[in-house]
C-alpha cells in the first residue's frame, strides 16, 4: 500500500469491497434460504479490508476529531490484552488485537449457558435452587428459592450469578455433564473452532477459553434472538421468585446507563481471566459489536470499550459520509 493516500482512496477501496461482497450475497434468492442459514451467514460475514488499508493511510484532516495517529495511540494505550471490534451489517472489522489467540473468558461463557437454556427449556417451568448446585458463596440465588426457568435466566444473566448457571445447566442438559456436551455441540455448530466450555458460568478452569473472534460469532448469533437481546438489554429489573418474593436487580454491565447507544452484553471477571466484557451498541443506524479480554480493572473494562466503540462509530460515520456523497 503506497503512503500518502488519501482517506478518500482508502474509502473508495472498501467501498468496493463492500459492494462485490453484497453482491455475492445478495445473488443467492433469499427465499430459498431458511432463517438460520441467514443467521449463520451473517455471523460469519467478516471483512478485514480496513485492518489492512487504514493502518497505511495518511492525509486524513478533518474526517474525525483526533488525526488516526492520536486514535492509534490511545488504542495502543489499552490494558486489554485481546479484543476485536466489528460493524455488524457489513463485518468489517475495525479493530483487532490477538483475535485469535486462546483466552480465558470468565463470565462471558453464560451468553452459551443462557442461549441453550432459552433454546431448549420451558420458560414457565419452575427451577429451585439445591444443594448440588450451590457451588459458590457469592450468589444472589439462594438454596431453596424457587424461580420461573425464564426469570432465573435473566437472574444469572443481569447479576452475573454463578450457582444459577448450575441450577440452569442441570435442569435443561439433565445433568451438568450433559450440559458441558451441549456447550461444545453449539460452539462447534457456530464455527467457534478456538473455544472449549467446562462449566456453565466461567469459573477458573483450564478447558474454558475461547478467542475474542469466536466469542464475536457467538455475540452476534445470540442477540439475533429476540428474548436474548431483551435480557441482556435490561439495565434493572425488579425479578419474582415463585413464593412472592421480588429480587432488585442491577445488570453488571455497567455501558447499558453509562454510554449511548448500549444494547448488551455480558460481563466477565475471575483472576484467571482479568476483566472482560462483551458489549454492542447501536447509533445512527449502525451496530457495533465489541469483545474485550483481559483488561487490568473493573473500570478499564468499561472506559476501554467505551474507547473502542468511540472509534468504531467515528470510522464508520466517516465511511458512510463517503458513500452517501458519491
Amino acid at each position: 500500500m503506497k503512503r500518502g493516500m488519501s482517506i478518500l482512496t482508502v474509502l473508495g477501496l472498501l467501498a468496493v469491497g463492500i459492494c462485490a461482497g453484497c453482491r455475492e450475497v445478495n445473488g443467492e434468492d433469499e427465499s430459498q434460504r431458511s432463517e438460520e442459514e441467514v443467521r449463520l451467514e451473517r455471523i460469519g460475514r467478516i471483512d478485514s479490508t480496513l485492518l489492512r488499508v487504514l493502518p497505511h493511510a495518511e492525509g486524513m484532516n478533518g474526517w474525525m476529531a483526533d488525526s488516526l495517529a492520536q486514535w492509534q495511540e490511545r488504542l495502543d494505550a489499552l490494558s486489554a490484552e485481546a479484543w476485536v471490534l466489528v460493524e455488524d451489517s457489513t463485518g468489517l472489522v475495525i479493530s483487532a488485537k490477538n483475535a485469535d489467540e486462546r483466552m480465558y473468558m470468565a463470565s462471558i461463557t453464560k451468553m452459551m449457558t443462557c442461549l441453550l437454556a432459552l433454546e431448549n427449556g420451558r420458560l414457565e417451568d419452575s427451577i429451585e435452587i439445591t444443594k448440588d448446585v450451590y457451588t459458590t458463596s457469592d450468589a444472589r440465588v439462594k438454596v431453596g428459592d424457587g424461580y420461573t426457568v425464564g426469570n432465573m435466566i435473566r437472574e444469572m444473566m443481569m447479576l452475573s450469578d454463578n450457582n444459577a448457571a448450575y441450577a440452569l445447566a442441570k435442569f435443561v442438559g439433565g445433568d451438568t455433564l450433559t450440559f458441558y456436551g451441549m456447550m461444545n455441540q453449539k460452539a462447534k455448530y457456530l464455527g467457534m473452532n478456538g473455544t472449549h466450555f467446562a462449566n456453565p458460568n466461567g469459573m477458573p478452569n483450564d478447558s474454558n477459553y475461547s478467542t475474542a473472534n469466536d466469542l464475536l460469532r457467538l455475540s452476534r448469533y445470540c442477540m439475533q434472538d429476540t428474548a436474548f437481546a431483551r435480557i441482556v438489554g435490561t439495565a434493572s429489573a425488579d425479578i419474582p421468585l415463585l413464593d412472592g418474593r421480588h429480587l432488585p436487580c442491577q445488570n453488571t454491565n455497567a455501558l447499558l446507563e453509562k454510554y449511548d447507544g448500549c444494547i448488551g452484553i455480558k460481563t466477565g471477571f475471575t483472576r484467571q481471566a482479568g476483566n472482560c466484557l462483551a458489549s454492542a451498541a447501536t447509533r445512527d443506524g449502525v451496530t457495533l459489536y465489541l469483545i474485550l479480554l483481559k483488561s487490568k480493572s473493573y473500570t478499564s473494562r468499561f472506559t476501554e470499550s467505551a474507547t473502542l466503540l468511540d472509534y468504531g462509530f467515528e470510522v464508520m460515520k466517516t465511511y458512510q459520509r463517503y458513500c452517501t456523497s458519491r
